[in-house]
């Protein structure tokens, strides 16, 4: 076929016999009367159409002539009377061995129960089974002995740190920005392990689809660290084409990461012109990305749980109480301190950027006013304006406190007015006044209080020094405009610079009687100790999971150049499914609820058949669709499409269980297949494509180094929290990663768990296809190396482990040979060594040493292979 056949059949217009018997250059003519007429493309402002209009109507999910994937999910029945040769456990048996018998092919006959367990924990675990745990299950009478078997593994908690490894590959996450700087995210281990944490958890799919979407608008905030998961060059320029063209870059990167991830659409093809193969248009690219055009990189503080609300209350309260006890031997502002040498001088410590406390004798107020004259740079920022009695904060908003201001700098969503008091600390949650060095913020309490300490920091989280207000007044009124004047700048020292460390009060014992000065240092250690306390539980965690801010127009952009808008296009999703438009000035967050309220629809044909078709692939090693980012026409048919949508069908029925979806592949005929190659069979389907056998295949990266871990009796399995390294870093303004050549305890921890660096491999494991996070990454490629040889004979890790492993074998099975052999081949294999094996590691062990043979096994074959 040549390259006209191809285009005509592209774009719908079919292969014409009357075309292909002309002439070459008589098809080029023809092609050019087309296309002016035009039949076979439309011209736009925003590029061309690659599928004529009514093809592109005629390819929605309701159309008897869409492409299978758009076309509604609908339940086949299951075949009944298969004669597969094999036995029939649940209906994807029936499916699989009604299409094996039309090729004259059977399934193979169950395997044996130490290939099931090991295969079982290879795959769904990630780690090797224990030596007891395999008798126990090979000993096991009952016929329900396996499946009470996968019931135990799926309420493991390695399943979701196997399975999170895999969802992780396909949103593209890894934990430095990528790019020239490639800097760290030092909290992007939160989406990690709260990826972790919904597999274990059997989060319903829909419900995960949601949170990573709009997690912040259903309490789970750490979701849509999915929608910033990606590479992002932070390298900001003054030259508007490229900040332009990065913005462009970086909501691409949402759209087409959504698309694959969610939907198997390569949504990404429309940017500059509409899809070749799918009916995706570039205007509904484009209303696709105004979804997005709210959302920016960064972190965000996560909401405070009520235990360390509760911790930071009872703190507060304890803090209070000292201070309170210790008030009359505290200097007051505006005390003379002349001849006082001890504290200083005459003058109170400089202001700092965390934390300013001003101290006055007890009075009446309705009002307070903090008045910044000067800064150390810029507009003044206050993270929170704290007004106390002698037991309480009475400035904050949730006890009725009103705030006001002399204006608010726009554009940014973190600095608020409201937040100025609304108990929430650090930057993300501050005022910026819109005043070059100047500006006020006024507090009107819902009643009179007394009041009697003022305590106010610019970051008291103690990660910005910047816009400190070092030329205050601070003023109250019992009504308005009667303003008294109780604290400013003019008695403090000059400001020294950006510094983050926050002034504590001075108090003075001396001349004090024996007692009461004893009794005050106590409270003064007591007060210490339970401000460290409250500062620790103060630092508000954060997570990589995107900012917010109101969205502007969305601009269909002339083959994708930023620099080049067309007309404004609305948020919107694509038109292949029940279509939903919202309002040019819809709300940011309102954007994406509705987005993910598409996709985990039901009805939706795509969602369900993408992720049963994932979770299959982790299964067998491929899935039934072998392309599984791409779904559209330009993906490969499935090799079961009856099942495909059995499968996806009894997913939403199950109410999206993942582990139901796990359980019903696990438990049939088809999954425990022995592995075992029939020569018959390899001629008709040499790639087991069929399914006539169980294909075994090599583990990934992360599974051979936590097993080889695991044997030696060194894994650390410490879950969650933050990531270990596999690197030094080397941290100046573009960041160096170098794999590490020496390991330790804190090098023991799963590989889940790791550092994930973009455009950096592991030294060692690296090498065996590991993906780096820069792009999306649904199936990993499978390759066979001199470099992975040698890494995994002669690398410092595992000469190392092949060293612990000995020492294992010694403190586990004693010092004779035969012992250390046998407790060698129930840790690695599951089983027991056969004689001649036997005899083999004997004489190996007495040729070389323990800690080689230890290294040849960690090599073997049936240590690195799903069985």
């Amino acid at each position: 076929m040549n390259f006209i056949q191809v285009y005509f059949e592209t774009v719908g217009v079919g292969r014409s016999p009357v075309i292909w018997d002309l002439p070459g250059s008589r098809v080029l003519w023809v092609c050019a009367l087309l296309a002016c007429a035009g039949v076979t493309r439309a011209e736009g402002a925003g590029g061309r159409e690659s599928v004529p209009a009514a093809t592109r109507q005629a390819s929605g999910a309701g159309s008897p002539d869409a492409h299978w994937a758009f076309r509604p999910l609908e339940r086949p029945s299951v075949p009944v009377g298969v004669g597969s040769g094999g036995e029939t456990r649940n209906p994807i048996d029936s499916f699989i061995g009604a299409r094996l018998e039309r090729d004259g092919l059977s399934m193979s006959k169950e395997a044996d129960r130490v290939t099931l367990i090991r295969r079982l924990y290879m795959v769904m675990l990630g780690l090797p089974p224990e030596p007891e745990v395999v008798r126990e299950f090979v000993a096991d009478p009952a016929v329900d002995a396996f499946e009470r078997l996968v019931d135990r593994v799926l309420d493991k908690p390695a399943y979701g740190e196997r399975w999170a490894r895999h969802w992780l590959d396909v949103i593209r996450f890894a934990e430095s920005n990528g790019f020239e700087t490639n800097r760290e995210r030092l909290s992007g281990w939160r989406f990690r392990d709260y990826v972790i944490g919904v597999f274990n958890a059997d989060t319903p799919y829909d419900r995960f689809i949601r949170e990573q979407l709009a997690g912040d608008t259903l309490g789970v905030d750490v979701g849509t660290g999915f929608l910033v998961g990606g590479p992002v060059d932070i390298v900001r320029s003054p030259d508007p084409v490229l900040t332009a063209q990065q913005r462009a870059d970086e909501l691409d990167d949402m759209v087409n990461t959504t698309g694959t991830a969610f939907l198997g659409l390569t949504i990404g093809c429309a940017r500059c012109h509409s899809h070749k193969f799918d009916p995706i248009s570039q205007s509904e690219y484009y209303s696709m990305s105004a979804l997005f055009s709210g959302v920016s990189h960064g972190e965000r503080s996560l909401p405070v749980s009520p235990e360390i609300h509760a911790a930071r209350t009872e703190m507060d309260a304890l803090v209070v109480e000292l201070e309170h006890r210790l008030a009359p031997y505290q200097l007051r502002a505006g005390a003379d301190r002349s001849t006082d040498a001890a504290v200083g001088g005459g003058l109170r410590e400089p202001v700092n950027a965390r934390q300013n406390d001003e101290v006055f004798e007890p009075l009446d107020a309705k009002f307070v006013r903090f008045t910044v004259l000067a800064t150390s740079s810029g507009e003044p920022c206050i993270d929170e304006l704290e007004v106390w009695t002698s037991e309480r904060n009475v400035a904050l908003a949730s006890v009725g406190t009103e705030v006001s201001a002399s204006g608010n700098l726009s554009g940014f969503s973190i600095h608020k007015l409201e937040h100025v008091n609304d108990g929430r600390y650090g930057n993300s949650h501050s005022w910026i006044s819109n005043e070059a060095g100047g500006g006020w913020v006024e507090l009107e309490f819902a009643k009179l209080e007394r009041i009697e300490r003022i305590r106010w920091g610019r970051d008291r989280e103690g990660n910005y020094a910047d816009r400190v207000a070092t030329d205050y007044l601070i003023e109250v009124a019992r009504k308005p405009g009667a303003w008294v004047s109780v604290a400013s700048s003019k008695d403090r020292e000059p400001f020294r610079g950006a510094t983050r460390g926050a002034t504590r009060p001075v108090y003075r014992f001396e001349g004090l009687p024996e007692g009461e000065r004893t009794q005050a240092e106590t409270w003064l250690v007591r007060l210490e100790e339970a401000r460290a306390r409250r500062e620790a539980l103060s630092k508000t965690p954060t997570v990589y999971a995107g900012t917010f801010a109101t969205p502007g127009e969305t601009h269909l952009l002339y083959r994708g150049d930023p620099m080049e808008p067309r007309e404004s296009v609305a948020p919107a999703t694509l038109a292949l499914f029940e279509p939903r438009t919202l309002s040019r000035d819809a709300a940011e967050q309102e954007r994406r609820v509705a987005l993910a309220d598409w996709i985990a629809n039901p009805e939706n044909p795509l969602t369900a058949r993408v992720f049963v078709n994932r979770v299959w692939q982790h299964q067998f090693g491929t899935g039934l669709v072998s392309t599984p980012n791409d779904f559209g026409r330009n993906g490969a048919p499935p090799s079961h499409p009856e099942l495909l949508n059995w499968l996806a069908h009894e997913f939403v029925r199950s109410g999206w269980s993942v582990k139901a979806l796990q359980r019903l592949i696990l438990t049939s005929a088809t999954w425990r297949q022995s592995s075992a190659p029939r020569a018959s069979a390899l001629k008709v389907d040499a790639g087991c494509r069929l399914l006539w056998r169980f294909p075994p295949r090599r583990l990934e990266a992360e599974a051979i180094r936590d097993s080889i871990l695991a044997v030696s009796g060194n894994i650390d399995r410490t879950a969650g929290g933050p990531s270990f390294y596999l690197h030094d870093v080397d941290r100046e303004n573009v960041y160096h990663y170098q794999p590490k050549e020496a390991f330790g305890p804190e090098e023991s921890r799963r590989m889940v768990y790791a550092f994930k660096v973009r455009m950096e491999q592991d030294g060692i494991f690296g090498a065996f296809d590991c993906p780096d996070g820069s792009l999306v990454m649904p199936r990993r490629s499978v390759s066979t190396t001199p470099l992975q040889a040698l890494n995994l004979f002669n690398s410092p890790f595992i000469v190392g482990q092949a060293g612990r492993f000995a020492e294992r074998l010694h403190r586990d099975a004693g010092d004779e040979v035969p012992d250390q052999v046998r407790c060698a081949w129930w840790l690695a294999f599951g089983r027991a060594p056969e004689a001649a094996e036997l005899a083999g590691a004997e004489a190996f062990v007495g040729e070389q040493s323990l800690a080689a043979f230890c290294r040849a096994v960690l090599n073997a074959n049936e240590f690195l292979f799903i069985p």
